[in-house]
């Protein structure tokens, strides 16, 4: 990929070494966020109806996992990342922080939340997640609820957002944005049988994964 070509490695190796871009990544994609999950807790709160417990994989500081502890408080959340983000936080006592690595173990709950995180990864490495995620959460009752890009919007400005998206993708990042089939793929391989999408805010769209 371009950056790696340009910077001998990729973002998240910067980000873990340099402390002021992991501030700037991690504030900007708060801000993201922040926007994002105003309208879904006003407008799609009913993907969080019977949830118990969350956790907001490659979270960053936990701005969406926040957003849904103080509108559900009953939904017991938490935020995994790597070591550079989670220990840059500080205990807030809302959300519980985990240092980990969602290529290789998620915390068991019951809904496991991506967003805007698999749109940065090639079809292997996302399969390989959504493959831990599904380990994390119950066969009943369980799912995975991803907050991304899906690709074929039959408005013209739109769709010149998610080529915009997509070019962005393929310079900084291994990933791409993906059309609806391309999704459909990723989830048959990575072991999942039911899913349904709908689109939510700008190039936004919710799709809940069931095991």
């Amino acid at each position: 990929m371009p950056f790696r070509m340009v910077h001998g490695t990729d973002p998240w190796t910067i980000t873990a070494r340099d402390p002021n871009m992991n501030h700037v990544f991690n504030v900007g994609m708060a801000a993201d966020t922040q926007f994002a999950m105003n309208f879904i807790i006003d407008n799609c709160s009913e993907v969080f109806e019977g949830v118990s417990s969350l956790v907001d994989v490659a979270g960053g500081v936990g701005t969406a996992a926040r957003f849904i502890a103080k509108a559900f408080s009953h939904i017991k959340c938490s935020v995994l990342d790597l070591p550079n983000v989670i220990n840059s936080i500080p205990d807030d006592g809302i959300v519980e922080y985990i240092t980990g690595d969602m290529m290789r173990s998620i915390p068991m709950v019951d809904v496991v939340f991506l967003k805007n995180v698999l749109h940065d990864w090639n079809d292997e490495d996302c399969m390989e997640i959504l493959r831990q995620c599904r380990k994390a959460i119950p066969k009943l009752g369980g799912k995975v609820i991803i907050m991304d890009i899906v690709v074929g919007s039959l408005s013209k400005s739109m769709y010149e957002a998610h080529v915009l998206s997509d070019l962005l993708m393929m310079v900084i990042t291994a990933g791409k944005e993906r059309d609806e089939s391309e999704w459909c793929k990723i989830f048959m391989d990575a072991g999942f049988s039911r899913w349904k999408t709908r689109p939510v805010i700008g190039c936004m769209a919710i799709i809940e994964l069931y095991s």
